[in-house]
């Protein structure tokens, strides 16, 4: 057991200068390599020499499990990388883990995730595929999609006994999040010991010679080099990328948090959230989430933003989307009164009238509650057609005085209401 024995540090950036003109897209914004002895023509120990020297396209692996429907920018850096090794030649075999998420990650929870159902993971793996095709290359023989199900689910009880042999409790334990519930007195439920094998396991399964993963699953990837070695099979390379910190800057970007860009989300929601990004995320964004050289960026920090919010928009929408979003959100800032062109509709239809607008923010999830809703516009961030409204008990006859107006909640979340 070579791998995870280690100490959890900060994470130290793989230096460019370290590495061929060829690979820079491929290492582009990568925090850690394992194992990396840089000054060594060992292709077991160094990743770029594995590269050149391979005369076969390597096996890329990067497992996502679908614990939810919606997929957002930070989620995309590893997808994004596994792209990069695609545009290099070689083969991404992308996991939707449909039998991990039902045990659920541990890293990073202070309690027991809540376990999915078989439904739940299934319903959730549909949108997945949908949300990554911009970002991959989908239509080449490069690309293998794999369910994780597929071996997961075959093992009887002497295999997955044979599997947890390879581990010790002490060396589980060792495990950041598992560590710090251990010394909480918090429960550690058996089944999440599980979890890291399994996605080791995976690695046996797809013969990875690269597993990509966020900066906090190097515990993980580890396993997957451990179980490989026992297996037979050379151990994997472990490429971690940085954790994306949210659109508020101060803690990671997620969707319980609210400081999230979803792959999903409409051209005016995302250009709108990502032109509000805090100058000192500005280039971290543009390395991790846009292929544009930062020694090309503009100087003024607004300048940035706004290109920043149309990169990223034309990625997912294309470039005529992002040009409408960026011509809307600049009429909704003007507070021109006028239909901005791009702004996601809502139907009036579904309301009865007479209506009172706390009850219109609540059903046009522009806010997620009647009482939120009120909050809002007593604390003056509800604006119609950019003019702020005030009174939470305001009351509207009919539909017709709200058509094609646009109903703001704070600087990101807008509607335009239609009959």
């Amino acid at each position: 057991m070579k791998d995870i024995h280690f100490t959890k540090t900060a994470n130290n950036p793989v230096q460019s200068a370290q590495i061929p003109e060829e690979l820079q897209g491929i290492y582009r914004g990568v925090s850690e390599v394992f194992p990396d002895q840089p000054d060594t023509a060992d292709p077991n120990q160094n990743l770029a020499v594995r590269i050149q020297q391979s005369d076969r396209p390597l096996r890329v692996k990067l497992g996502i499990d679908p614990t939810g429907a919606e997929i957002h920018l930070g989620h995309s850096i590893p997808v994004r990388k596994l792209r990069a090794f695609q545009d290099a030649g070689h083969t991404a075999v992308l996991i939707i883990g449909d039998f991990t998420a039902r045990i659920g990650d541990p890293e990073g929870k202070s309690e027991v995730r809540r376990q999915l159902s078989q439904a739940e993971v299934k319903a959730n793996a549909k949108t997945y595929l949908d949300q990554v095709r911009p970002i991959l290359d989908c239509n080449s023989d490069r690309l293998e999609v794999r369910y994780n199900s597929e071996w997961l689910s075959q093992l009887n009880l002497a295999k997955i006994l044979e599997v947890l042999s390879t581990m010790t409790a002490g060396q589980m334990l060792a495990k950041e999040g598992f560590a710090q519930r251990y010394q909480q007195g918090a429960p550690i439920y058996l089944h999440e010991f599980l979890y890291p094998l399994m996605q080791g396991y995976d690695s046996v399964a797809v013969q990875a010679d690269v597993e990509l993963g966020g900066a906090d699953q190097k515990f993980n990837i580890a396993v997957g080099r451990d179980l490989q070695r026992y297996y037979g099979q050379p151990p994997q390379f472990g490429m971690l990328t940085p954790l994306l910190l949210g659109t508020d800057g101060a803690q990671k970007m997620s969707k319980s948090l609210g400081n999230y860009v979803g792959l999903r989300e409409d051209p005016l929601t995302m250009y709108s959230k990502l032109e509000k990004t805090p100058d000192s995320l500005i280039e971290q964004y543009f390395e991790l989430l846009s292929a544009r050289s930062l020694n090309q960026l503009p100087e003024a920090p607004r300048d940035r933003q706004k290109l920043l919010a149309f990169d990223i928009t034309a990625q997912y929408h294309g470039e005529a989307a992002a040009q409408q979003a960026q011509q809307a959100a600049m009429s909704l800032v003007k507070g021109a009164g006028q239909p901005a062109e791009g702004v996601p509709e809502f139907s009036l239809a579904e309301i009865e009238f007479p209506a009172k607008l706390f009850y219109i923010l609540s059903a046009s999830k522009l806010c997620a509650s009647s009482s939120e809703a009120r909050r809002q516009i007593q604390g003056g961030a509800v604006k119609l057609d950019g003019d702020r409204i005030s009174d939470p008990n305001l009351i509207f006859a009919s539909p017709t005085n709200l058509q094609n107006k646009v109903l703001q909640v704070g600087k990101k979340k807008f509607v335009r209401l239609v009959i």
